[in-house]
C-alpha cells in the first residue's frame, strides 16, 4: 500500500518541477527569491526589472503565491502595496535553491573555489547576481588567509566550467571590516553557518 502513495508524492513533485520551470520570466523570478531568501519584491520593480508588463508579473506571482513558493505581504493596508518573499519553509524549497544555485554556477564556485582554498573565514556574493539579476559576471568577498597565486589558479579553472567570470574582492580577516559591504547593495553570506 506504501508503494502506490510513494509513485504519487513522486509524480506529484514531477509535475510541479515541469509546472515550476516553464517559463523564462518564472525562472528569472525564481532566481531572484532564491538566491537571496530575504529578499523581497513588489509588482512594479519586477516589472522595471524584468521588461515585461505588470499583468505578465501578475501572472508569474499568482502562479508561485498557488503552489506556495512564495509569500504576500502588505506593508502597509492603505498604500495597497504587496511585496513577496520566498517560502523558506516550502518543502522543496532546498532543492529549488540547489538548483538556482546550479544554474547560475555558485555550486561549481563553492565546491571548485571555497572548499579547496583551506582558510576562508567569510564569502560574500554582490552585484548582479546577488540581486537575481542574471549576469557574465560572479562577484565575490572572500575573506581569509589565502595564496592569491592558488586561488586565480582555481579561477581560471572554474570560469570555463560555469561560464561566467569570477571577479573577487580579497582581504585579510584583520583588514575587513563590515563597513566594505556597505557600498556594495544586496550581499549574500555564501557560507553562513
Amino acid at each position: 500500500m506504501a508503494k502506490p502513495f510513494f509513485h504519487y508524492n513522486i509524480f506529484k513533485r514531477l509535475l510541479l518541477l515541469n509546472h515550476l520551470f516553464s517559463g523564462k520570466i518564472r525562472i528569472r523570478l525564481l532566481t531572484k527569491l532564491l538566491l537571496n531568501p530575504s529578499s523581497k519584491v513588489y509588482l512594479r520593480g519586477l516589472e522595471k526589472e524584468l521588461g515585461v508588463s505588470s499583468n505578465t508579473v501578475r501572472l508569474e506571482l499568482k502562479k508561485l503565491s498557488g503552489m506556495k513558493l512564495i509569500e504576500m505581504q502588505e506593508e502597509d493596508a492603505k498604500a495597497k502595496v504587496k511585496h513577496y518573499s520566498v517560502n523558506t519553509s516550502h518543502p522543496l524549497f532546498g532543492s529549488l535553491r540547489n538548483i538556482i544555485l546550479q544554474h547560475v554556477g555558485l555550486d561549481q564556485i563553492i565546491e571548485q573555489i571555497i572548499a579547496k582554498l583551506g582558510d576562508v573565514d567569510k564569502v560574500y556574493l554582490t552585484g548582479d547576481l546577488a540581486q537575481g539579476k542574471n549576469s557574465s559576471f560572479i562577484d565575490l568577498v572572500i575573506v581569509g588567509n589565502i595564496d592569491k597565486t592558488y586561488l586565480h589558479k582555481l579561477i581560471d579553472k572554474a570560469e570555463p566550467l560555469i561560464g561566467k567570470k569570477i571577479r573577487v574582492a580579497l582581504f585579510t580577516v584583520g583588514e575587513f571590516k563590515d563597513e566594505h559591504l556597505m557600498d556594495l547593495g544586496v550581499v549574500i553570506d555564501l557560507i553562513e553557518g
